[in-house]
């Protein structure tokens, strides 16, 4: 009988594809993941489901689309009644853990923007009541000095070491160890000791937490830990490693905040270079014009050239920083005796704008920096490197590692295996299908969007629900998406085409789950 695989799985937050040495980047140093990428297959067109935190890890969960699996925007939660392909390992006799940013459930306990909209109705919503108040990653659970204990498993996971939250302020069990191990750790917090700087972009802040302190350190450790116990255990492990960098605010630590400099870095699509912005592009161009910032840190806004660099050089150190620890536990695999067996991943929840048109961070407009991210599959033991084309999604991610552990995926999973693609130039989809749902009005929508993309080689087609305008752009001469072809008649028989496409997705895209027991 073949011995089954280990899987290392790597993820980072709001990391775009081209980010990477291996993907092009001029500057940005990233050789541990470069070296992985070398050994294994490396794509080149891997989208994702939704470009936004929770519905798109959601999605990697379940192998489902936002719209399916229920998690449809920021806020809400992966209900505890979904299966997902970590289950399924469990089940088969993996050992599972979960290791930094998990983000299935809220976070934050603020209230929503639409908070309160169904109060005064008898009965407020079209579903009853879910039983379990889905509060595992709330901060008051992990206020105590005693780790907190989750209710396991944890969507598949038999072990959790918690990260909420992102930069120098998570949350979790990373912020109950971090008190416990700093006396100091009120006065590393309080912004009045921030290290003094001359950056002016929003949110750059020079933390006073040292390297070994911050939350990317504490995940690798945890991660190197968890291989040396599963190396002394005789079944197969599924290690899901999250950093919850790059994200915003942009403060890498230590020698990683001025490891880049801005003026290394080019501001190749500033917002003149579009020929016809959109109406949100427009509103975000205005609020800048007019000297207002957004409304709260996580929506997406317009800015000036130099903060775009000053973002982008503080970026890179923080991928160079996960790139650091990302060596650390590949060496870990190899010190344990694990490498020849272990598969390892490499992918990201979603991208940036980073200075395309003028825009930092991310939102309703579905451009490739925000839904195109990295994704490498290494095989144990291979030699030489695979560059595929192929059009892929992070809902096929859970398929294909199952697919790899010799395993069935449960009925309603929509992704399908790719592992053609990791040694041939096998085409695996012809279109990708992208949601993007908000919890809120912003960017000048209202109602909150509702956004529905169609992408492939060629072409990306982007509907905006009750909007009278949409998008159109021919990627093949067009790659940067710089002149929307929505109105002009010459493309009206391609926009047809497109959009019988985009029927055809959204008429497959039901819940096929579970399946008829019984005729009618």
């Amino acid at each position: 009988m073949t011995k089954r695989p280990n899987f290392l799985f790597v993820i980072t937050d709001q990391h775009r594809a081209d980010w990477l040495g291996c993907m092009g980047h001029p500057v940005v140093k990233t050789p541990n993941i470069d070296a992985i990428a070398a050994k294994g297959a490396v794509f080149e067109n891997f989208h994702v489901a939704a470009p936004i935190c929770m519905p798109n890890r959601a999605s990697l969960m379940t192998g489902r689309m936002p719209s399916v699996h229920g998690l449809r925007h920021n806020g809400l939660a992966l209900s505890e009644r979904a299966n997902t392909f970590v289950d399924v390992l469990a089940t088969a006799g993996y050992q599972t853990a979960s290791i930094g940013k998990s983000h299935l459930q809220p976070f934050l306990d603020m209230p929503s923007d639409r908070a309160g909209e169904t109060d005064g109705r008898p009965i407020p919503e079209a579903w009853k009541p879910d039983h379990s108040a889905y509060i595992e990653e709330q901060p008051v659970n992990y206020s105590a000095a005693n780790s907190y204990e989750l209710k396991l498993p944890y969507y598949g996971f038999q072990q959790v070491d918690m990260v909420t939250g992102h930069g120098d302020r998570c949350g979790g069990h990373y912020q109950q160890w971090f008190r416990e191990h700093c006396p100091n750790w009120q006065e590393l917090c309080d912004p009045v000791n921030e290290i003094a700087h001359d950056y002016t972009c929003p949110q750059a802040y020079r933390t006073p937490i040292p390297e070994e302190f911050y939350p990317t350190t504490w995940i690798a450790d945890k991660a190197i830990e968890y291989l040396g116990n599963t190396a002394k255990k005789a079944d197969p492990f599924f290690a899901f490693v999250s950093f919850p960098d790059p994200h915003h605010p942009f403060n890498p630590p230590g020698k990683y905040w001025d490891m880049y400099a801005p003026e290394q870095f080019q501001v190749d699509l500033p917002y003149e270079a579009h020929q016809n912005p959109s109406p949100p592009m427009k509103y975000l161009n205005d609020l800048w014009e007019k000297g207002q910032q957004a409304p709260n840190k996580q929506v997406a806004f317009r800015t000036e050239p130099q903060h775009i660099r000053e973002a982008m050089a503080l970026s890179a150190g923080m991928i160079t920083m996960i790139d650091d620890q990302v060596g650390r536990i590949v060496a870990a695999l190899d010190e344990t005796g694990q490498a020849d067996n272990t598969v390892i991943v490499f992918t990201s929840d979603h991208g940036d704008y980073l200075g395309d048109f003028g825009m930092l961070l991310k939102g309703a407009l579905p451009m490739r920096s925000v839904t195109r991210v990295p994704m490498i599959w290494s095989e144990p033991n291979a030699q030489g490197g695979h560059r595929s084309s192929a059009l892929a999604s992070t809902i096929d991610i859970p398929a294909t590692i199952l697919d790899r552990a010799g395993l069935l995926a449960f009925n309603g999973m929509q992704g399908r295996s790719f592992r053609q693609c990791l040694s041939s130039d096998a085409e695996h989809r012809d279109d990708i299908y992208i949601e993007y749902n908000d919890s809120g009005s912003r960017l000048g929508f209202n109602p909150p969007a509702r956004v529905r993309s169609l992408c492939n080689h060629d072409w990306r087609f982007t509907t905006y629900g009750v909007e009278d305008w949409g998008e159109l752009y021919d990627l093949k001469n067009d790659p940067n998406e710089t002149c929307n072809l929505w109105d002009d008649p010459r493309y009206a028989e391609q926009k047809s085409i497109l959009s019988l496409r985009l029927i055809a997705q959204l008429t497959a895209h039901m819940d096929e789950s579970p399946l008829a027991e019984r005729l009618a």
